[in-house]
């Protein structure tokens, strides 16, 4: 098992920044790769940024690419997601999902991000 802890949501102004954290805990171990996803009011969930534990290599979405970055800290066991030039469609709530070896998935329970003046 692995719990998940998401931190950083608010309010911002169109432009502005927010870091989002995702801390780990339990079977941390067994993490192959770690994502933030965000879901819009009437929209599906999407990936946002995804990061690989043992390469530390990334993905992102298109619309993000450029202002969103994805980074892991082993030694607090947290990942973060660093946004920057918020849009008013950046408004979701962000979740933190862990995926193990054996394909098995890990939400947090989610954190409001809203983008207006």
């Amino acid at each position: 098992q692995v719990h998940l802890v998401e931190s950083g949501g608010g309010l911002v102004q169109p432009g502005g920044s927010l870091r989002l954290s995702c801390a780990a805990s339990g079977s941390i171990f067994s993490i192959y790769v770690m994502g933030w996803y965000r879901q819009a009011p009437g929209k599906q969930r999407e990936l946002v940024a995804s990061i690989i534990i043992s390469s530390s290599r990334t993905n992102y979405a298109d619309s993000v690419k450029g202002r969103f970055t994805i980074s892991r800290d082993n030694a607090k066991n947290t990942v973060y997601l660093e946004m920057h030039s918020l849009k008013p469609e950046d408004t979701a709530v962000y979740y933190c999902k862990a995926q193990n070896w054996r394909l098995e998935d890990y939400w947090g329970q989610g954190t409001q991000v809203n983008v207006s003046s």
